[in-house]
């Protein structure tokens, strides 16, 4: 093949992916489903590309998934996602075993798997998928504790199942030891992400290079570095990745809107690359004969092992039945069983070869069927908050100079920020609203204006006000400008119904 054919080639499957976005949105259908076809209409039933290189695709998939990680991490603001933090372990560690246990029993009985066979089906099955949820969920719109659970949950728990692959797929017995190395991975992989995090943060501050650019490409090496490290150390590479990307985009770094925006840009490349790649090596005539295995697993995962899993993680915790339950209908699949699956197969574990056939079926169906209905869930389980992760969506672009962020909120049908009048919302000192888009057209908003449904308003805030300002914003959101702030507003000023100092 060309170098000319080959560039056009790949430049005009990522056009389509982006397309494939919007697409998306409007149809209220997951984007993978659209790359995955984007694959399977390049490969050998359509167009007849042949691509059936396992260990190929099984390390590209691993480079996906940490780029994938990396904006994971990077994206999620650590405010949000630490109360979330217990349940979020949790559901990575806990829940792991029981859905393994639960689903591996159910398919050694249902499809007449031998157990250890049957437990590596059940490992492949129970990881979430970082792109899945952090794609789909951050449109449902639910609490920050139940998106913070689910975002910790697709971060952490590919560390753990990815060794229950390994350890399962092998020939070598299990033993004592076995659960000792499993911890020993996962505390050593940690402990490699929070110090190449912390480091290169700090290294990062003190650098002076020479472009802007360079800020978010040295970001992704220090991450990337991160699972490398943890490979070589014999510890989870993919938890140090994530670790590592969780501290760096938490902390004060130059530019870290221009890191923000090429980590998601990145993120987005390695999903469009991930999906299509396995679309192009899913054989579409083999997958006729996973069906009936398939719908039987996603039957055992989303009737038994899921909410199982959940009841199990979240017991310490009491939480409320409509949150287990919205918990455990978000349990997304995407890339992430597959590239397992594939993993099984690379290292020879019997019936591997099915089981990827199995795996890209279930993937399909899962999708099909929690994505699509995940809002309409929220909503009937009452734990949709339209201001929490969709509707008040915030952006950060720090103004390094200013040493402030510029926070984008838009307003919701039916948000009781209608009709509240900018003085009401007193923000903290420190924060002020400095232009408002409405009906396509923007303008400078004093204390008179009065808010609308589908505006848009630019926050400017500084570092400590940031987080009170959201926080205001979401309470106003709920309760209406009369609700009760539980920080005292400490400026008269604002108390008065004046603009206090940006």
């Amino acid at each position: 093949m060309s170098l000319e054919l080959l560039l056009g080639g790949v430049a005009a499957i990522l056009l389509i992916g982006v397309l494939a976005v919007r697409v998306s949105v409007r149809l209220g259908l997951p984007s993978l489903l659209l790359y995955l076809a984007i694959g399977m209409l390049l490969g050998e039933a359509v167009l007849g590309f042949q691509f059936s290189d396992a260990r190929l695709t099984e390390n590209l998939g691993l480079a996906a998934l940490v780029l994938i990680l990396v904006e994971g991490g990077l994206t999620t603001r650590w405010q949000a996602v630490r109360p979330s933090l217990g349940i979020g372990i949790g559901l990575s560690t806990i829940a792991v075993v029981v859905s393994i246990a639960v689903a591996g029993t159910g398919l050694h009985f249902l499809l007449d798997l031998e157990w250890r066979t049957a437990l590596l089906w059940g490992a492949v099955l129970s990881s979430t998928d970082a792109a899945a949820v952090f794609s789909v969920l951050r449109g449902v719109g639910v609490s920050p504790r139940l998106a913070g659970a689910l975002e910790l949950e697709s971060g952490m728990n590919d560390a753990p199942v990815v060794l229950a692959v390994l350890l399962l797929a092998s020939t070598d017995p299990l033993t004592w030891v076995t659960p000792l190395l499993v911890v020993y991975e996962l505390v050593a992989g940690a402990v490699i992400g929070l110090a190449l995090g912390f480091g290169g943060a700090w290294a990062l501050r003190r650098a002076a290079l020479p472009s802007t650019g360079l800020y978010p490409l040295a970001a992704l090496a220090v991450c990337v570095l991160g699972f490398a490290g943890g490979q070589f150390a014999h510890a989870s590479g993919l938890l140090a990745t994530y670790v590592c990307a969780l501290v760096l985009g938490n902390s004060r770094l130059p530019h870290r809107g221009g890191v923000l925006s090429f980590a998601e840009g990145t993120g987005w490349l390695a999903q469009i690359g991930l999906f299509v790649l396995l679309g192009l090596y899913a054989s579409p005539m083999r997958l006729l004969d996973a069906i009936i295995p398939a719908l039987i697993a996603a039957g055992v995962l989303l009737v038994l092992a899921r909410p199982l899993s959940v009841m199990a993680a979240a017991l310490p915790f009491r939480m409320p039945w409509r949150e287990q339950a919205f918990l455990s209908w978000s349990g997304l699949r995407g890339a992430v069983p597959i590239v397992l699956a594939l993993i099984a197969l690379v290292e020879g574990a019997p019936g591997a070869s099915h089981l990827v056939d199995v795996v890209f079926v279930l993937v399909v169906i899962l999708t099909l069927l929690q994505g699509t209905t995940l809002p309409w869930v929220a909503r009937r389980l009452g734990v949709a908050r339209q201001a929490e992760a969709k509707e008040v969506e915030v952006d950060a672009a720090p103004l390094d100079e200013l040493g402030a962020d510029l926070l984008q909120v838009r307003i919701p049908e039916g948000s009781r920020l209608r009709g509240v009048y900018l003085r009401e919302l007193r923000l903290p000192i420190g924060a002020t609203v400095s232009l408002v888009v409405r009906d396509e057209k923007a303008f400078t908003p004093n204390g008179e204006t009065r808010l609308r449904e589908n505006d848009q308003l630019l926050v400017v805030a500084t570092a400590e006000a940031r987080d009170r300002a959201e926080e205001r914003l979401r309470a106003v959101d709920r309760g209406g400008a009369l609700v009760r702030w539980r920080d005292a507003d400490p400026d008269p000023r604002s108390r008065r119904g004046e603009p206090g100092p940006a």
